[in-house]
């Protein structure tokens, strides 16, 4: 029975990266001797145990062999006579196929060292075509090591999974959760680019796919290209740390536009109420989480309003507000906010762009949250309750946001 640390703690120590989790593959070994030993099993669909102090994941070295379409058509097996070798060839890319030794040796059968020296994202073995995950697993890790390119002959055998079907076998909660690990990396723009690539884009995110190409008024988008414009908004909020449901609602807030017919380019009338039954059918179709879901509808159908509110009066902010669920939910809106700042920042030139709507937004916020509404109740007629709430909400609004019309 061995012992070898694998996969991407051996990649980060390399690189020079902090090594957040150490994963370990078992040579020699059945599960039963695992239980003997303390370890706790953990694995679904494949032998994974938990060490008994570390805590740390040890699998048995193991091989697949295609038997089905997708990423869950395989069979694996796990025994004493699979070797590191055997395993190590199993893996997606040759930067993820390195093994360490107990003495600290290497053992790189596929070259990974080269290729992390190199810079280059190359698959194992033609083995890689097998399991189209490994598509979204080279775009993701594209967006987190920035400085990496995808080697030629990977990303021709991507194209030939794409064309071959495979990608269409992928699973919503798969897709969801790579797609949600490449928008939280350094630059997400390069995840799509890759997807774009090699065709897989217009297969997992055929909405996002048709925005390329789709021009803007180059007067509020020196970059013209929709697409384009979307990837620099994503790639803006990964630079000042935006939590993933911003990014991913920055990621759909513009797929009405990629219904606007192109004899009406590149204007994009009321692509704002188009957008959000495309996000809702996108996030119903991935199995979205609630949480990016939400954000996403709200900065579809809102952003526009946003990007006006400093010639908005004080009963149109006070809609916008009420219609996204402000007084409810303000840490919501407050990202919505956030979000429509790195929408309008996230143009050609335009990154350090000054965005006061934020703070005006804000400021109407917490002065129509202010107003006490059981005081209100407590000294008005029951059906005037309402009336006078809403009256002294848009007062509080009006003055937070220095107009004399609040209607």
């Amino acid at each position: 029975m061995e012992t070898f640390l694998v996969g991407g703690s051996v990649r980060d120590g390399l690189l020079g990266l902090p090594v957040v989790d150490r994963d370990w593959v078992v040579v020699g070994a059945t599960p039963q001797q695992m239980l003997d030993l303390g370890f706790r099993a953990v694995g679904r669909d494949f032998p994974v145990f938990l060490h008994p102090v570390t805590h740390e994941e040890h699998a048995l070295a193991r091989t697949e062999r295609k038997s089905g379409p997708g990423y869950r058509g395989f069979v694996v097996q796990a025994s004493p006579d699979v070797t590191l070798a055997e395993d190590l060839a199993r893996r997606d890319l040759t930067i993820n196929a390195i093994a360490r030794d107990g003495a600290g040796t290497l053992i790189d059968p596929h070259h990974g060292v080269r290729d992390i020296q190199a810079r280059v994202l190359r698959h194992v073995s033609d083995a890689f075509a097998e399991d189209p995950v490994r598509i979204l697993r080279l775009a993701r890790f594209a967006a987190r090591f920035t400085d990496f390119t995808v080697a030629p002959e990977t990303l021709a055998l991507a194209r030939g999974m794409v064309d071959a079907g495979e990608v269409d076998a992928l699973v919503a909660e798969r897709v969801w959760q790579e797609l949600a690990k490449g928008l939280s990396e350094r630059e997400p723009s390069r995840m799509f680019q890759v997807l774009r690539d090699c065709g897989a884009l217009a297969k997992v995110l055929p909405e996002v796919d048709c925005l390329f190409g789709v021009p803007q008024p180059v007067a509020h988008h020196p970059e013209i290209d929709t697409g384009v414009h979307v990837m620099m908004a994503i790639d803006l909020a990964a630079r000042e740390q935006a939590p993933l449901p911003v990014r991913f609602a920055l990621l759909v807030h513009d797929l009405g536009k990629g219904t606007t017919p192109p004899a009406e380019w590149p204007r994009h009338v009321a692509h704002e109420q188009r957008g959000v039954p495309l996000v809702d059918a996108l996030c119903r179709r991935l199995r979205v989480p609630s949480e990016c879901h939400d954000l996403a509808r709200l900065v579809a159908r809102f952003h526009t309003d946003v990007h006006r509110a400093l010639e908005l009066r004080p009963a149109t902010v006070l809609k916008v507000i009420e219609g996204s669920d402000g007084m409810r939910r303000p840490e919501r809106f407050l990202q919505m906010l956030q979000a429509c700042e790195f929408d309008a920042r996230g143009r050609l030139g335009l990154a350090s762009l000054p965005y006061p709507q934020r703070a005006r937004m804000q400021a109407a916020l917490e002065a129509a949250r202010g107003i006490d509404a059981g005081a209100i109740a407590r000294t008005s007629e029951r059906d005037r309750i309402a009336d006078e709430v809403r009256r002294a909400r848009l007062a509080a609004v009006a003055a937070a946001i220095g107009s004399d019309r609040p209607g």
